[in-house]
């Protein structure tokens, strides 16, 4: 056994450094979640949209949650059933549950007792126009995440993958993509889990599990190429070398729990998530757009009221 006054061993002393500096350990996968991380918010419309009607925000993803396991945008997002006139259908009787609206106005009532007492009428919602716009907004790349994506994967040092729960658009669809796993975003990922191509989604464990599974597989197939020799990767991926980010805390507890470690991205704030990816990878990622929260937008033009 060392003495008191022993040096400790290099390796040690470099451990002891990475963790003062990068936390308590470097992730050799860093796995994004797409919606809300990178790229523009889906909620960002649902907050607007609810906004526009003088709904208590937040009742859209109750009434979607609540719905929950096998409602139509769960079933979806499983690649269940298609996206056509019964899932758009199905989806709008979901957002209509009188049960839930009084559940979810009893809880809003709580916390803010400003709200009448009497709960009002159910909010008569456009399903249909809410997913597309929903789903376009999510078209664009997130303006701080994604230069910090790009930097990472031209540093080679990083297994880079997404685990998302997605949606397919069939063909004649504005946003149909042929080849689902190509383009600027998606080509930058080593792996691409998709919740609608392998019949799970977020916060399932399986989920976590066949993403763990499948980047230890990349991790060991690759790693004898020049560009991942030194990085470890003949050892594989377990659940504790991988970095998760998300912006949906539900997915991040069942993350966690799974072993990974988690990092939240928060709605219009994406810059505070690459400050942190800074500070664990000790690389500069930041792009050139202003660090100003996105802030809700809304008119009256969709004006149902509660």
């Amino acid at each position: 056994m060392s003495g008191f006054g022993d040096e400790p061993p290099a390796d040690l002393i470099i451990e002891a450094i990475d963790g003062e500096l990068y936390g308590p350990k470097q992730p050799k996968v860093i796995l994004f979640d797409i919606g809300g991380v990178c790229v523009v918010s889906p909620f960002q419309a649902i907050l607007d949209y609810e906004l526009s009607l003088n709904i208590p925000p937040g009742w859209i993803n109750y009434s979607i949650s609540r719905s929950a396991p096998n409602g139509f945008w769960q079933r979806l997002e499983r690649g269940e059933i298609p996206m056509d006139v019964a899932f758009f259908k199905g989806f709008n009787d979901d957002l209509h549950k009188q049960s839930h609206w009084e559940a979810f106005y009893k809880r809003e009532k709580a916390k803010s007792p400003r709200l009448e007492d009497v709960i009002p009428p159910l909010p008569k919602l456009d399903g249909e126009w809410l997913f597309n716009e929903m789903m376009a907004a999510s078209m664009k790349h997130d303006p701080w995440m994604f230069p910090a994506l790009e930097k990472l994967k031209a540093s080679n040092k990083y297994i880079l993958a997404a685990l998302s729960n997605t949606v397919i658009f069939p063909a004649g669809h504005k946003l149909h993509q042929p080849d689902f796993f190509s383009g600027p975003l998606k080509g930058l990922f080593d792996v691409f889990v998709s919740s609608a191509h392998v019949g799970l989604r977020k916060p399932d464990p399986k989920m976590y599990q066949l993403a763990t599974k499948k980047l230890d597989e990349f991790a060991k197939s690759n790693a004898n190429s020049p560009r991942n020799r030194h990085l470890g990767w003949e050892n594989g991926v377990k659940a504790s070398d991988i970095l998760f980010l998300d912006d949906i805390g539900e997915n991040l507890k069942a993350a966690k729990r799974e072993g990974f470690q988690t990092l939240k991205v928060n709605l219009g704030r994406a810059y505070e998530a690459v400050e942190e990816l800074e500070k664990i990878t000790g690389m500069d990622l930041e792009g050139d757009h202003p660090k100003i929260a996105v802030k809700p937008k809304f008119n009256r033009a969709k004006s149902s009221k509660i």
